[in-house]
């Protein structure tokens, strides 16, 4: 497999292979702000957590998906992230499945795990390519890529079906190789800057 979990660490967040060693602290950053009640998300309820966890390490078992748990410093699991839609043959994959519990959000840990799951795509991997792929109504996650840099590639209509029976329509983003030194400079600069 091209892809496979590894642990990778910073000063504000690591990301580490998921495991269901996780699910406690994951069950509760899931309550942190009711977030798997936001419509356009598919944040796990915390009763379904752990479900969760078991759906994410099939798909890692059939070569599809690579799911982390987000720590913070601490260790503690406040979020899940993954490569998924591996593309193995061509070099591609997507950082998505991204949610975090909300005391943390808005602060140095996306921009972190990012800068890390991108610098192991793109200089361990040799990815070519990255994607990021969001609800179209999902604006708060369409500024955050967009922050990261990647160019929006287009608009899938009527891509998925949503839990409640609504269509998404997905905004599909990437960042290339060629781009990626920029990126990278971007997300280290904006990580140096003071905190408010």
């Amino acid at each position: 497999m091209w892809a496979k979990p590894v642990t990778l660490t910073g000063t504000h967040v690591s990301v580490a292979p998921l495991s269901q060693d996780h699910a406690a602290d994951l069950t509760q950053a899931a309550a942190d702000g009711d977030l798997h009640r936001l419509w356009y998300t598919s944040v796990p309820a915390p009763e379904a957590v752990a479900d969760e966890i078991t759906r994410r390490l099939s798909l890692l078992g059939a070569g599809s998906m690579v799911p982390f748990a987000i720590l913070d410093p601490g260790g503690k699991a406040v979020g899940m992230t993954s490569y998924m839609h591996i593309d193995h043959a061509n070099r591609r994959l997507e950082i998505g499945s991204t949610w975090y519990r909300k005391s943390v959000q808005r602060g140095p840990m996306n921009s972190e795990c990012k800068l890390l799951l991108l610098t192991h795509a793109f200089e361990t991997l040799d990815a070519i390519a990255v994607e990021f792929r969001t609800h179209f109504m999902n604006h708060q996650s369409r500024r955050a890529i967009e922050r990261l840099g990647a160019m929006l590639d287009g608009v899938l209509r009527s891509h998925m079906i949503m839990p409640d029976g609504s269509l998404r329509d997905t905004a599909v983003y990437s960042i290339t190789a060629a781009e990626w030194p920029a990126v990278r400079s971007n997300l280290r600069w904006k990580l140096e800057q003071p905190r408010e």
